[in-house]
C-alpha cells in the first residue's frame, strides 16, 4: 500500500492535470473521420437495442376502440393532420349529392367507415386509405352534380394543342391501323392492369419495402386522383372518341360516354362490359388529364424507388399503358403528358418529406430497424454538407422535424405515432418526440 505520505513529484501532477483536460472529440471532427455509411450503421445498432425491429414492421392486433381514443389523446397534431378535415369536406359535400343510395345507405357507408378508423387493427389499412376513398366518392357524386351548375365542354382545345405541341392528332394516327392482335395488347393494360395494378405494387411494396412505404403510396394516388377528378369537372373537355364520331360539334351533359376501342374486346369477348361501364360514367367528359396516364406513372416511380434496377421494367409498363389510352382513342397526347406531370410532381414531393429511403442491405420490411424518411445524402460520401450551422447528433439521421433537415432526416417510430397513425405520415411533432433517443447516443 502507498504511504500517504509520500508526495506525487509535481511533473506528474501536471501531466495528469493536462491529460485530464484534453476535451473529447467534437461531433463535427467524428462526422469528418468516420464515413456517412459507417455512421449510420453504427446507430443502426444502438437504436435497435432501444427499438427493435419488430416494434416497426408490426401490425396493430387490437379490437379496442379504447385503444384509439387513448392514441388520439396523447397524438401531437400538426399543419399535415388538416388534409383530415379537407377530406372531411369532401365527403360530405360528395354525400350530399349522392342521389342514390338514398339516406340509410349513405348512413351506412358512413358508418362503415367511422368504425374502420375506430378500430385498430382495420383503421392501420383505412387511414391512410381515406383519399382513396374520398376521391372514389366524389368520382361517383359527380354524374349529379346539375348541368345547369357545370361549365361548357371544351371540345377544340384539346385537337388545337394537340395540333400545336405535336403537329399533328397522335390518337388518330395511332388508331388508324387496328387489328386483333393489337386490340388485346391496348385492352390488357387500360381494360385490366389499370384496375388491378394499385393492389398488385401495394402488397409487393408492402413486403418489399421499407414500412410506411404503402400508406404514402396510397395518400400520393388518392390525392392525384382528386386533383385530376377536380380538373375535369371544372375544365371538361371531349376525348378522341368524340372528335370520331361528331366532329368538332358543341357537346352536352345529355351525351352518354363511349367505350371507343374497348367496344371490339366486348365483341371479342362476346361479353357486355366495357360498352354499358362506359355509357354509365360519371365523368364524360373527364379527357384532361388523364387518370391512365397518372396512375401509371406513380406507379412507376414508387416501384423505382423500391427496386431501383427494374426501372426500364416500369418504364416500358408506363409507355404500353399510354399507348394503349391513345391506340384505344380514350386520350389525346397532351392528357398523357398532364396526368404523367401531376404524378411526377406529387411523387417527388413525397419522396421528399415522407417517402422512406431503401436500404440496400435489406430485403424485406422486417429487416428495418430504424426507418430513414426524405432525400438522403450521397451515401458514399463523407456527409459533409451537414457541416454547416448548428451541428448535433441526431441533425442527419434521426429528425425530420425541421425543413433544414427533413430532407436527410429519418424518423425513429414513437409509440403515439404507431398507435394511432401506425404506418402513415407523421406529423413534424411526432418527430421532434424522437429527437432524445437520437441525443442518448
Amino acid at each position: 500500500m502507498m504511504n500517504p505520505s509520500i508526495s506525487i513529484p509535481a511533473w506528474k501532477d501536471r501531466q495528469h492535470t493536462q491529460f485530464s483536460k484534453i476535451p473529447v472529440m467534437p461531433w463535427r471532427s467524428f462526422k469528418l473521420l468516420m464515413p456517412h455509411r459507417m455512421r449510420r450503421r453504427l446507430r443502426s445498432r444502438l437504436r435497435s437495442r432501444q427499438s427493435p425491429a419488430s416494434s416497426i414492421a408490426s401490425m396493430q392486433t387490437s379490437f379496442s376502440p379504447r385503444d384509439t381514443l387513448r392514441s388520439l389523446q396523447s397524438y401531437r397534431w400538426s399543419a399535415y393532420d388538416f388534409q383530415y378535415l379537407l377530406l372531411m369536406i369532401i365527403g360530405i359535400f360528395s354525400l350530399s349529392l349522392i342521389q342514390a343510395p338514398g339516406p340509410m345507405g349513405k348512413t351506412a357507408i358512413a358508418s362503415l367507415l367511422l368504425t374502420s378508423l375506430l378500430l385498430p387493427i382495420t383503421r392501420q389499412f383505412f387511414l391512410p386509405f381515406l383519399p382513396v376513398a374520398a376521391w372514389l366518392i366524389f368520382f361517383y357524386a359527380c354524374q349529379f352534380v346539375p348541368s345547369e351548375m357545370r361549365p361548357g365542354i371544351w371540345v377544340r382545345v384539346l385537337p388545337a394543342l394537340e395540333n400545336i405541341l405535336y403537329g399533328a392528332n397522335i390518337s388518330n394516327i395511332l388508331s388508324a391501323h387496328q387489328s386483333t392482335v393489337l386490340d388485346v395488347l391496348a385492352w390488357i393494360p387500360y381494360g385490366l392492369c389499370h384496375y388491378g395494378a394499385p393492389f398488385v405494387v401495394s402488397i409487393i411494396m408492402f413486403i418489399f419495402g421499407p414500412p410506411g412505404t404503402v400508406p404514402v403510396f396510397a395518400k400520393t394516388l388518392g390525392y392525384i386522383s382528386l386533383t385530376a377528378v377536380s380538373i375535369q369537372l371544372i375544365f371538361p373537355c371531349s376525348p378522341p372518341w368524340y372528335e370520331n364520331r361528331f366532329g368538332l360539334a358543341p357537346a352536352d351533359y345529355s351525351m352518354q360516354g363511349d367505350p371507343a376501342g374497348l367496344a371490339r374486346i366486348d365483341a371479342l369477348l362476346g361479353i357486355d362490359l366495357y360498352t354499358s361501364g362506359f355509357h354509365a360514367s360519371p365523368v364524360v367528359f373527364g379527357a384532361f388529364p388523364s387518370l391512365h396516364a397518372a396512375d401509371s406513372t406513380l406507379a412507376a416511380l414508387f416501384m423505382s424507388h423500391v427496386f431501383p434496377k427494374l426501372k426500364p421494367l416500369f418504364v416500358t409498363y408506363t409507355l404500353w399503358m399510354w399507348w394503349a389510352t391513345m391506340y384505344l382513342s380514350h386520350h389525346y397526347a397532351v392528357d398523357l403528358v398532364t396526368g404523367g406531370i401531376l404524378a411526377a410532381v406529387a411523387f417527388y414531393f413525397a419522396k421528399a418529406r415522407f417517402l422512406p429511403r431503401i436500404q440496400r442491405d435489406k430485403k424485406f420490411r422486417w429487416d428495418y430497424d430504424y426507418i430513414e424518411r426524405g432525400n438522403g445524402p450521397d451515401e458514399g460520401g463523407y456527409d459533409l454538407a451537414h457541416l454547416d450551422g448548428d451541428v448535433n447528433l441526431d441533425s442527419d439521421e434521426w429528425t425530420v422535424g425541421s425543413s433544414s433537415s427533413i430532407s436527410s432526416g429519418s424518423l425513429s417510430p414513437t409509440e403515439d405515432q404507431h398507435l394511432w397513425e401506425g404506418e402513415t405520415l407523421a406529423s413534424y411533432s411526432d418527430i421532434e418526440a424522437a429527437r432524445p433517443l437520437g441525443n442518448k447516443l
